[in-house]
């Protein structure tokens, strides 16, 4: 028997995928680049592509729960590769090709995984681990590294997917804590199903729709907004690699009649800047935002521009959207919107207390919750610390902070923690300190967030230098750059301010607090 909410068997590459194909056949996808190329496929397309490397990959000895790094950009091969991993029963790790060599280590020995699809040229990151990595494939020629195109090709149009079970894990996101390396979020096949919720409440897509989210693929949004929501629903998807440039995003939506488009908020601000009456969006009927807080003056704007407000939600990696707008939810300026399906969603105190209208509080939805993670990649603790009993039950704890008004309308109020939120990317302070402590120059360094109006917040760094080191502007080019070559690149301090020393408690401890404090105020 399945739960009432998902079924007790699902495998979204058979039962979404090849079930569309053989039923109602469609365009999936359509794709572009920066060079004007253009690719389009339609479901039986991806069907039969996914299948054929998916029996390439079992060919050589890939197998249901065994772990595959996707590392792959904004390319149709993502799709593909991502789908052929869920019909062989395959725990996917979709990566952002931003990762560096010491990020790839990591996740390869922490997951323990045993093949790999990257483009060609991103193989020479892998080149420490090979002896771990049994099955290379690369999209374009690498040597040492079997082609993709290859693998498609001898594959068999006709695998049948796995059967796999609800609560078979199938995806792990490695995803940034405020302490510590990354984290595994591992998610079962009863989440790919669940994906299609929000897709229906707050993305409100239909078969018809063509979708862009802007998303890059290692996050848990491409989820939501680019393949399992999206293709839960039937709907086509856009997919653009390239820079980013506002006008051409303009472009790009009147050219292949996107309906439903998904940016963050400095994404969308910055669109806002081009002169958005050259541009025929009438296709366009609906605009989502997540990630980060929305801007009030972006609504405003978008509202003035396309004649429809931005639609905000709210989700995790850990519990996918919890909190946004139906089509019947009126819009409530500065909300993120109200729990969403089957999601019990409250502000609670710190004895998972719900508190009342008006005060702020933790964001926390009610377990068990059939959206939310198996937990996090074998690390019980840290699973368990999410989880907090309170008098009327039991809640996982986001670790965002909110309140609610009296209508169930919720507003976020920011993280609890020290994770930094910038231009929607989130960046744990501990591996920037990491990177930074790898410089000769630097004897002690913390990170905070600081405020910034168009990515939210930036990356600021507060370091003590070591005896015979000068602080100047040549010297912060060299520490960015520094941290740049070590971890992703979307990470490093945009703002570098050097102290003699850092607040600390008469234990020693670091008062971040009064460190985010000072990042608010310009230096003089």
């Amino acid at each position: 028997m399945g739960d009432p909410f998902y079924p007790a068997t699902f495998n979204f590459g058979g039962d979404v995928v090849d079930h569309i194909a053989r039923t109602a056949d469609k365009p999936a996808l359509i794709w572009a680049n920066a060079a004007g190329d253009e690719r389009r496929f339609l479901f039986s397309d991806i069907a039969r592509l996914s299948a054929c490397l998916a029996s390439s990959l079992q060919a050589r000895g890939v197998k249901k729960g065994d772990r595959v790094i996707v590392m792959l950009p904004r390319i149709p091969e993502w799709q593909i590769a991502m789908v052929a991993c869920l019909k062989l029963g395959a725990i996917a790790i979709p990566c952002v090709d931003m990762l560096t060599p010491k990020d790839i280590v990591h996740r390869i020995k922490r997951a323990e995984v045993n093949a790999v699809i990257t483009t060609a040229v991103q193989t020479p990151k892998f080149a420490d681990m090979l002896d771990h990595l049994p099955v290379r494939i690369a999209v374009g020629d690498a040597d040492g590294w079997e082609s993709a195109g290859g693998l498609i090709d001898e594959g068999d149009p006709q695998f049948a997917p796995v059967t796999v079970d609800a609560e078979d894990p199938v995806l792990l996101y490695f995803t940034s804590g405020s302490t510590g390396q990354p984290k595994g979020v591992l998610h079962a096949a009863r989440g790919l199903y669940l994906w299609r919720h929000s897709a229906t409440e707050w993305l409100d897509l239909k078969p018809e729709d063509i979708m862009w989210c802007t998303a890059d693929t290692g996050w848990s949004k491409a989820g939501t907004s680019i393949l399992f929501g999206p293709w839960s629903r039937g709907s086509g998807v856009f997919f653009y690699d390239g820079p980013f440039e506002p006008a051409e995003r303009l472009r790009l939506i009147e050219r292949h009649g996107v309906t439903v488009y998904c940016g963050s908020s400095t994404e969308l601000f910055r669109v806002l800047s081009e002169d958005m009456t050259r541009y025929d969006l009438s296709r366009l009927r609906r605009t989502v935002s997540a990630g980060e807080t929305l801007s009030s003056i972006v609504t405003r704007r978008w509202l003035e521009a396309t004649g429809h407000v931005v639609f905000e939600a709210y989700g995790q990696t850990e519990s996918l959207m919890s909190l946004g707008y139906t089509p019947a939810t009126p819009y409530r300026q500065g909300s993120t919107g109200k729990p969403l399906a089957h999601n019990d969603v409250a502000v609670i105190d710190g004895t998972g207390r719900p508190l009342p209208p008006g005060q702020e509080g933790e964001i926390a939805v009610r377990a068990p919750n059939p959206q939310l993670m198996l937990g996090y990649w074998q690390d019980p603790e840290r699973t368990a610390a999410c989880y907090l009993d309170g008098p009327d039950g039991r809640w996982f704890v986001t670790g965002d902070r909110a309140e609610m008004d009296a209508d169930g309308y919720f507003f976020h109020r920011g993280r609890g923690d020290d994770l930094i939120n910038s231009a929607g990317y989130r960046i744990g302070p501990a591996e920037v300190e990491d990177a930074l402590l790898l410089h000769p120059a630097v004897a002690e360094v913390a990170v905070v967030g600081a405020p910034d109006e168009a990515r939210g917040e930036i990356v600021c760094a507060f370091v003590v230098l070591k005896a015979g080191y000068d602080p100047g502007d040549a010297l912060v080019r060299e520490l960015q750059e520094s941290v740049k070559a070590i971890t992703a690149p979307y990470k490093y301090p945009r703002a570098i301010r050097f102290v003699r020393e850092l607040p600390k408690t008469l234990t020693g401890k670091l008062q971040r607090h009064v460190l985010r404090e000072r990042a608010r105020t310009p230096i003089q």
